[in-house]
Protein backbone atom coordinates (compact mmCIF):
# COMPACT_ATOMS: atom_id res chain seq x y z
CA UNK A 1 0.00 0.00 0.00
CA UNK A 2 2.68 2.33 0.98
CA UNK A 3 4.86 1.73 -2.83
CA UNK A 4 1.52 2.72 -4.72
CA UNK A 5 0.83 5.48 -2.38
CA UNK A 6 4.49 7.29 -3.15
CA UNK A 7 3.97 5.85 -6.78
CA UNK A 8 0.75 7.55 -6.89
CA UNK A 9 1.87 11.17 -5.35
CA UNK A 10 5.12 10.99 -7.82
CA UNK A 11 3.03 10.93 -10.82
CA UNK A 12 0.99 13.48 -9.91
CA UNK A 13 4.01 15.49 -9.12
CA UNK A 14 5.32 14.84 -12.91
CA UNK A 15 1.76 15.66 -14.45
CA UNK A 16 1.16 18.31 -12.60
CA UNK A 17 4.40 19.75 -13.48
CA UNK A 18 4.17 19.34 -17.00
CA UNK A 19 1.04 20.43 -17.72
CA UNK A 20 -0.61 23.53 -18.26
CA UNK A 21 -1.09 24.20 -14.73
CA UNK A 22 0.51 28.06 -13.76
CA UNK A 23 0.65 31.10 -13.93
CA UNK A 24 0.74 33.56 -16.23
CA UNK A 25 2.87 36.14 -15.99
CA UNK A 26 5.13 38.47 -18.40
CA UNK A 27 9.30 39.80 -17.61
CA UNK A 28 9.48 43.51 -16.76
CA UNK A 29 12.26 45.77 -15.57
CA UNK A 30 15.05 43.93 -17.61
CA UNK A 31 15.87 47.06 -19.51
CA UNK A 32 15.59 48.30 -23.11
CA UNK A 33 18.88 46.97 -23.45
CA UNK A 34 18.92 44.19 -21.17
CA UNK A 35 18.09 40.51 -21.06
CA UNK A 36 16.65 38.49 -18.36
CA UNK A 37 18.71 35.18 -17.57
CA UNK A 38 16.75 32.10 -17.95
CA UNK A 39 18.88 29.44 -16.04
CA UNK A 40 19.10 26.09 -15.30
CA UNK A 41 18.46 26.30 -11.80
CA UNK A 42 17.25 28.69 -8.72
CA UNK A 43 20.63 31.26 -8.46
CA UNK A 44 23.59 32.69 -9.95
CA UNK A 45 25.92 29.58 -10.22
CA UNK A 46 23.43 28.28 -12.69
CA UNK A 47 23.99 28.24 -16.18
CA UNK A 48 21.97 30.27 -18.43
CA UNK A 49 19.71 29.06 -21.15
CA UNK A 50 18.94 32.49 -22.61
CA UNK A 51 17.95 35.98 -22.50
CA UNK A 52 14.34 37.25 -22.11
CA UNK A 53 13.71 40.46 -23.28
CA UNK A 54 10.83 42.70 -21.43
CA UNK A 55 7.51 41.44 -22.60
CA UNK A 56 8.25 37.69 -23.11
CA UNK A 57 5.23 35.96 -21.83
CA UNK A 58 5.88 33.21 -19.02
CA UNK A 59 4.05 30.70 -17.17
CA UNK A 60 5.31 30.53 -13.64
CA UNK A 61 5.20 26.80 -12.22
CA UNK A 62 6.85 27.41 -8.31
CA UNK A 63 9.15 29.32 -6.72
CA UNK A 64 11.76 28.86 -4.36
CA UNK A 65 14.36 31.19 -1.83
CA UNK A 66 18.11 30.67 -2.42
CA UNK A 67 20.56 32.89 -0.72
CA UNK A 68 17.58 35.42 -0.05
CA UNK A 69 16.81 35.83 -3.44
CA UNK A 70 13.27 34.45 -4.59
CA UNK A 71 13.25 32.37 -7.84
CA UNK A 72 10.66 31.00 -10.07
CA UNK A 73 10.45 27.94 -12.30
CA UNK A 74 8.97 29.29 -15.38
CA UNK A 75 8.35 27.71 -19.25
CA UNK A 76 8.17 29.80 -21.92
CA UNK A 77 4.40 30.22 -22.84
CA UNK A 78 4.62 29.93 -26.72
CA UNK A 79 7.18 27.24 -26.29
CA UNK A 80 6.65 25.31 -22.61
CA UNK A 81 8.99 22.71 -23.39
CA UNK A 82 11.71 25.39 -22.17
CA UNK A 83 11.81 25.71 -18.82
CA UNK A 84 14.25 27.15 -16.55
CA UNK A 85 14.46 29.66 -13.58
CA UNK A 86 14.37 33.12 -13.54
CA UNK A 87 14.58 36.15 -10.49
CA UNK A 88 10.39 36.90 -9.31
CA UNK A 89 11.88 40.59 -9.57
CA UNK A 90 11.84 41.04 -13.23
CA UNK A 91 8.03 39.30 -13.24
CA UNK A 92 4.76 41.15 -13.62
CA UNK A 93 1.17 39.02 -13.12
CA UNK A 94 -1.28 39.05 -16.28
Amino acid sequence: MRRQTTAAILTLMLVSGCGGLGSRTVVEGAGPDELLKLRAGPGLGYNVILGLPDGTRLIRRDCVTEVGQLWCRVSLATSPGITGYVSEDYLSDL
